[in-house]
């Protein structure tokens, strides 16, 4: 990646005899949005901690725009970093309006009066706060306090914006509708951003790529649809959410399913032996629709989803996943159809 807005080149970090980042590497080009995520505890808010300058890693390197802000042989202290932090808890401050709270950072930094109006004119225009400017903050909704922290960073006009999980204290809707202005404002301001969410949905819909991280290390990243459609091995798949996977055997273009007799045809590049399928809930269709490609499981439950029924059925020794278009007697046998390519196969 050439001339990349933010380079995160060999990262440790340890916290007692815990590693919390483990030799990362890490590229972000202007104007892209990184999504990082990963179970608690894989390191996602330590690299982002160590990006803004809040904590030192133990080596490696950290440039943005091309200059170095933290290596052994030194640091950029945080506060000179030109780096915007968006947090879950908006961070306002509650005695002043929004205005102030916008203004405020601008005058530490002495910026003249002419510039800072016209930079929280800009903020509050394109956040759509203008009516709200003189209220303070507890006289506005979780919306409108997450849009004030977001317009106080885009009057910062940093060099890279880093949110950490900026929306999992509102409610499923809001955070939906606020989720999609947020990110029209990034990227109408041409903003590189890196986004951490523990919400896998929320880290594909925001992100040109998508960074799933274990331990310390970031697993795969790519482009959410590659990650969706070809996890690179069972702990994406298996981190994605709703994703099933079935013991089995591989060949060239078989997977024989453990203790089922049954064999699907697939269009994976997996070597042969003992191998894991892919079962999106999407996949599962009428018995017969792929022929030569049925699988079938005793029902153990079915739970609406609105759209669907979710099934839980048992296939072989495997939980299998599936969404259906209406419920189906639990104990009873239900036949499904796989397409050959959206059978992943994965070395087990």
């Amino acid at each position: 990646m050439s001339n990349p807005a933010l380079e995160c080149v060999g990262l440790s970090k340890s916290l007692g005899d815990k590693i919390v980042l483990n030799n990362l590497d890490v590229s972000v080009a202007p104007g892209e949005v990184v999504a990082l995520v990963g179970a608690s505890g894989s390191g996602k808010s330590t690299l982002l901690r160590a990006i803004a300058g809040l904590l030192s890693p133990d080596q490696g390197a950290i440039r943005i725009e091309g200059g170095t802000v933290w290596s052994p042989r030194g640091e950029v202290a945080a506060e000179n970093r030109n780096v915007g932090l968006v947090f879950q808890d908006y961070a306002l401050w509650p005695h002043m309006s929004v205005r102030q709270n916008l203004s405020f950072g601008l005058e530490v930094r002495g910026l003249k009066r002419l510039e800072i109006d016209h930079r929280i004119d800009h903020a509050l225009r394109i956040t759509q706060l203008k009516p709200f400017a003189d209220r303070r903050p507890s006289q506005l909704s979780g919306g409108q306090q997450q849009r004030v922290a977001i317009a106080r960073c885009l009057a910062m006009r940093p060099r890279l914006l880093l949110l950490d999980e900026p929306l999992s204290n509102l409610d499923a809707a809001l955070r939906d509708d606020l989720r999609s202005e947020m990110m029209r404002l990034v990227r109408s301001e041409g903003m590189t951003a890196v986004y951490v969410t523990h919400d896998q949905v929320e880290a594909m819909a925001v992100s040109d790529r998508l960074a799933v991280m274990d331990r310390g290390e970031i697993v795969q990243l790519a482009a959410p649809e590659e990650v969706y459609t070809r996890p690179i091995n069972s702990f994406v798949a298996r981190f994605l959410g709703g994703f099933s996977l079935i013991n089995g055997t591989v060949s060239s273009d078989r997977f024989a399913v453990d203790g089922s007799g049954t064999s699907l045809r697939h269009s994976s590049k997996a070597c042969s032996g003992s191998g894991l399928l892919v079962v999106r809930p999407e996949d599962g269709r009428p018995a017969g629709e792929f022929p030569g490609n049925d699988l079938a499981g005793e029902v153990l439950d079915s739970a609406f989803q609105g759209r669907c029924w979710r099934l839980h059925l048992k296939v072989g020794s495997d939980l299998v996943r599936i969404d259906w278009p209406k419920p189906e007697q639990r104990g009873s046998t239900l036949a499904f159809s796989l397409s050959p390519e959206r059978c992943t196969v994965l070395q087990a």
